[in-house]
């Protein structure tokens, strides 16, 4: 079964149903155990629930966006390797958008609104990667993991050290996206542009500060 050649339209129900899976449904998780189960719950007062619960919502949407760009890099990509590669780091993926989702329930938040309009523009933006070439697409990788890293050290700063189920999750999280980073650059990813860094970076910035809302 893993080795059947699958036409464009499976490929696309597979899409679909990974979409669905992550907007709305159970994603397809791996064995990893959620880092957070076994530690204590923290004791914060209401400001500071809603704050970190907001953070935490922000991460789910970037694990939501990550889910699109995997997917739509990986129907882009030419090299097997490639693709395989993408397909293993979106499953690692879905453990971190799990593990988000829940951590933001648990601290009285539900995910954003906009998660839809979010996974949207990035399968476009994945697709868009893996049509200009696997090199690129994996430089695309590459520079994602590494905005997300910094990303991810900012809400590290800002949890408060008591918080140590959301810490806990976060510093996995950074883990496997710096892994995911080296790994895409070992595959050949090229450094992007400038200019295309720059327009991530707003891009990154005008999700963040729409889900910290909705």
């Amino acid at each position: 079964m893993e080795n059947r050649d699958y036409t464009t339209s499976d490929k696309l129900l597979i899409n679909l149903d990974q979409a669905l899976r992550t907007l709305f449904g159970r994603p397809l998780v791996t064995e990893r155990p959620d880092p957070s189960r076994a530690l204590p719950e923290a004791e914060l007062d209401e400001r500071a629930r809603d704050h970190v619960g907001r953070l935490m919502r922000i991460n789910h949407t970037g694990e939501v966006c990550a889910q699109a760009l995997y997917q739509g890099q990986a129907l882009a990509a030419r090299d097997p390797r490639v693709r395989e590669s993408m397909e293993a780091s979106a499953r690692e993926e879905n453990d971190h958008l799990d593990w988000c989702e829940r951590r933001a329930r648990e601290l009285g938040k539900g995910t954003s609104l906009l998660n839809p309009l979010w996974y949207a523009g990035s399968f476009a933006l994945g697709a868009v990667a893996g049509v200009a070439g696997d090199k690129w697409s994996l430089g695309f990788v590459a520079e994602t993991e590494r905005q997300v890293e910094n990303h991810l050290d900012r809400h590290l700063a800002e949890i408060p050290a008591s918080d140590q189920r959301s810490r806990a999750i976060l510093e996995q999280m950074r883990e496997d996206e710096i892994e995911h980073g080296q790994k895409a650059r070992r595959l050949g990813g090229v450094d992007l542009p400038a200019p295309v860094k720059g327009a991530m970076k707003l891009m990154s910035k005008v999700m963040t500060a729409s889900v910290y809302r909705i």
